[in-house]
């Protein structure tokens, strides 16, 4: 893609909100005259349409009655409100948010994400949040979590109906398994078996069993015993797997080499006695 297709796309395909409040907003622009900038840059919707199209923004947002106000008669939260259909002014398909509610108290932060999931619903948003913040959990359908660099778990979400007609939200996690074959474990889960350093794997039928790698309360220094036979035969198969130890094969071949000094010893002293 050359620079003036990527220009065009974000344009027209991306919207974007900031962490900081100052940075979405225009200080000295009404939140219609910031909107209005917006749609005057992307140049998608057509000129005729941007008045209309921000005022139902505003009022799909609920604050409709703040058109007329500048950034600074604005509270954080409304600002971040502002801020969203600025993003959506161009009628972007993917929504990006970069800590939205990192500069918000928990009522305020509340009330944003939902009027994004809210927004995110209407109209058929695709919407990528980064955050810190274990709320926006609660307010999205899917969440990866990103652990020392790398992706360790991803949540499904999904909301259905019970037998009394109450809506339900149920959460499914998963561990995500790389091209490497590597997984991160939960840390609680880590913390309740004690792992550390090495573990015991066991393969079995419908699964892969981890366990930790010496009894727990054990010294950390304690030696490692390595996998028992019956988890070698199954990581094989059924088959025997014999696992060779290098110091003592090293030990063995040590004690070869001494006998055979001893033995040429002998030969040789046998040979003196004889002339």
């Amino acid at each position: 893609m050359r620079r003036a297709e990527r220009i065009a796309y974000r344009r027209g395909s991306v919207g974007f909100i900031w962490q900081q409040t100052s940075r979405n907003l225009v200080g000295y622009l009404t939140a219609a005259e910031n909107i209005a900038l917006a749609q005057h840059v992307a140049g998608v919707v057509p000129r005729a349409e941007r008045e209309a199209r921000g005022a139902e923004l505003l009022e799909l947002l609920e604050i409709g009655d703040l058109a007329d106000r500048r950034p600074a008669e604005l509270s954080g939260g409304q600002q971040q409100r502002v801020a969203l259909a600025v993003a959506l002014a161009n009628g972007p398909r993917v929504l990006l948010a970069d800590e939205p509610t990192g500069e918000l108290d928990e009522v305020t932060s509340a009330q944003v994400l939902e009027a994004m999931e809210t927004v995110g619903r209407e109209q058929g948003l695709t919407t990528l949040v980064v955050t810190h913040d274990a709320a926006v959990a609660e307010h999205v359908d899917r969440t990866i979590r990103i652990r020392d660099g790398r992706t360790s778990t991803e949540v499904l979400r999904r909301t259905h109906t019970d037998a009394e007609g109450g809506r339900v939200r149920v959460a499914e996690e998963f561990a995500v398994l790389d091209r490497a074959g590597r997984m991160q474990l939960p840390a609680e889960f880590i913390a309740v078996l004690e792992l550390r350093d090495r573990v015991r794997l066991g393969l079995e039928p419908d699964r892969i069993e981890v366990r930790p790698g010496q009894p727990h309360g054990a010294r950390p220094d304690a030696p490692y015993e390595g996998r028992r036979r019956d988890d070698r035969r199954a990581a094989c198969g059924g088959s025997h797997a014999r696992v060779r130890d290098p110091g003592r094969r090293g030990a063995r071949r040590g004690r070869r080499d001494a006998r055979g000094r001893s033995g040429r010893a002998r030969r040789a002293a046998g040979k003196v006695g004889s002339r």
